[in-house]
């Protein structure tokens, strides 16, 4: 009987959760088994992961269909982000998002396809009205494939509600097979002030997990004193995939009762760029790993926590005893946790961490100013998550700003005045960041007033001068100078620019505009002769490309068709 009631308020606890979201009412975008490389609020780089990724069989060209009927609302054709992306508004508000999208139906295609000729742009945007473009359920509205800034073939599945906020698309029904517990890799204590520490440290330290024969962990006793917050780094994969996926509940119990929750229900776009102050930003940029925080940091406006006691903080006392359980879960409700015993013990001689201090103060709440040589920063107000020391130097054009471990939710200005250059010598010139070990210079989009060289970032660290004074290349793929293409379906070219990145392109045949879709993760502009825009036999194609600091190519030749 006990076991019967325990499920009947598992059973309850679930169709609560779910039932403010219709059940039946959107079917599954693909006609496949649902197998995902991507999660809802998956942590990504610098973002929760607003969708589901539905892997595609390792391919692209897969039927697409719509998961409710509705109307097209909205379609954004880009070279980056989601690619080719279609919206979907359904009757009850809520909205589908397809994207990364190969191509999209005949109808949808002929309606994006007359917007892209008429703005001689392969990117555009278009908001569809009600009536131009209804969609019934199940009906076929692209085909899946890698566009965008997909790392491979998948489709990208989201729903919003009417006020365009990202919903985890399983509570909609949508679900995958996931019998297995999440994985727990790493556990973290962290004192929170200078006077809290634990096992004799006031720095972060790692805890050494303890796996028990079903799958749970427990940790050897710690002793520790003061405001002390836990951080676990955690992961979930499904049955039927590899996939290091994101979990969807983090729970934390002080001797039995719940002090913390994290639920990964909804997270809203305006909030998604604060995961730099969920996770453990540092670690993340010195070990590449994610360390969720079961406590709610300072300044961290995220909408994801619940049940929350003193923010998840633990406030351990000098001779107290005390047991703190975390349960990690994913959607499938199977669950992982970790047991820990605390005990309070006060120490006079603990091991602290040298901080920084320089003769700049970076204070979260006033906008900061920072100028040497011909170098200036700008730092607007509440920009950091907390009050610092910075890192200025400039020497010889080299900027060290701070060091990349600490997170911004805003962009700061990075402004270089080149009034001392000759006029010859700032063409091509432009703000580079030094990355990787070799201090590789990475371009950084750069904007130029007069003599005045801008560009904005939200990443800390060594900035310098540069110039890129090679023009992009350009090489025909599918055809040579005087060759008939009558039984071609697309114009290939290949272009790349190695320093600064291609900015712009555009072709034209017998000086009429013709449509051509750059991938540039193949380096290719294609045409589609499909398109009809080529009528004549004896056809001259001009394409022109330009980089990101105006350095330009232009490639001409003559081919035949009939």
């Amino acid at each position: 009987m006990r076991i019967l009631l325990s499920l009947f308020f598992l059973f309850t606890l679930i169709l609560n959760a779910q039932s403010k979201y219709p059940q039946d009412y959107f079917r599954s975008p693909l006609d496949i088994t649902t197998v995902l490389s991507g999660t809802f609020a998956e942590l990504r780089s610098n973002h929760f992961h607003a969708g589901l990724d539905i892997k595609t069989k390792g391919r692209e060209g897969l039927n697409v269909y719509a998961a409710a009927a509705g109307y097209v609302s909205r379609i954004k054709i880009a070279h980056f982000g989601y690619g080719k992306a279609v919206y979907i508004t359904h009757p009850n508000g809520y909205t589908t998002v397809y994207a990364h999208l190969q191509s999209l139906s005949p109808i949808i295609e002929s309606y994006i396809k007359k917007l892209q000729y008429k703005n001689e742009s392969f990117e555009v945007q278009v908001f569809p009205e009600p009536s131009d473009l209804p969609i019934t359920k199940g009906e076929l509205i692209a085909l899946s494939g890698n566009t965008g800034s997909s790392g491979g073939p998948h489709l990208h599945f989201e729903i919003r509600d009417n006020q365009e906020r990202p919903i985890n698309p399983m509570l909609f029904g949508l679900t995958t097979k996931d019998t297995k517990k999440p994985n727990i890799k790493s556990f973290y204590a962290y004192p929170l002030n200078d006077t809290s520490h634990v096992n004799g440290f006031n720095t972060k330290q790692k805890l050494r997990l303890i796996g028990l024969k079903n799958g749970d962990f427990k940790i050897s006793d710690i002793k520790a004193y003061g405001q002390i917050g836990f951080g676990v780094e955690s992961t979930d994969r499904h049955d039927l995939a590899g996939n290091n996926n994101g979990v969807f509940k983090i729970e934390s119990y002080l001797n039995g009762d719940q002090n913390f929750e994290v639920n990964f229900e909804r997270v809203s776009f305006d909030e998604s760029k604060h995961i730099n102050r969920f996770i453990d930003y540092s670690h993340f940029k010195e070990k590449k790993k994610r360390i969720q925080k079961i406590f709610r940091d300072t300044n961290n406006p995220l909408r994801i926590f619940s049940n929350q006691v003193n923010n998840g903080i633990l406030t351990v006392k000098d001779g107290m005893s005390s047991v703190y359980k975390v349960v990690v879960s994913d959607f499938n409700s199977n669950k992982t946790t970790i047991n820990l015993n605390i005990k309070g013990v006060i120490n006079d001689s603990i091991k602290t961490e040298k901080l920084f201090i320089s003769e700049y103060l970076v204070n979260r709440n006033e906008a900061v100013e920072l100028t040497k040589s011909n170098v200036s920063v700008t730092i607007p107000k509440n920009t950091f998550y907390n009050n610092f020391y910075i890192d200025f130097k400039v020497e010889n054009n080299l900027l060290t700003l701070h060091n990349k471990k600490l997170a911004a939710s805003k962009y700061f200005t990075i402004t270089y005045d080149i009034t001392n250059y000759k006029d010859k010598d700032t063409k091509g010139l432009y703000i580079a960041k030094l990355i990787g070990w070799n201090n590789y210079p990475s371009y950084t989009a750069t904007k130029r007033i007069g003599n005045v060289l801008y560009t904005k970032s939200k990443t800390l660290g060594k900035y310098t001068l540069a110039i890129d004074s090679i023009n992009p290349s350009i090489e025909p793929i599918n055809f040579g100078d005087g060759k008939w293409l009558s039984n071609y379906r697309f114009l290939k070219l290949k272009i790349d620019d190695k320093e600064t990145g291609i900015k712009s392109y555009r072709a034209t045949v017998n000086g009429t505009f013709i449509l051509m879709e750059y991938d540039y993760k193949k380096k290719t502009l294609i045409h589609d002769f499909n398109d009809k825009a080529i009528i004549d036999t004896k056809n001259n194609l001009k394409v022109i490309v330009t980089d990101n600091v105006g350095n330009s190519t232009t490639f001409e030749t003559t081919f035949f068709r009939k």
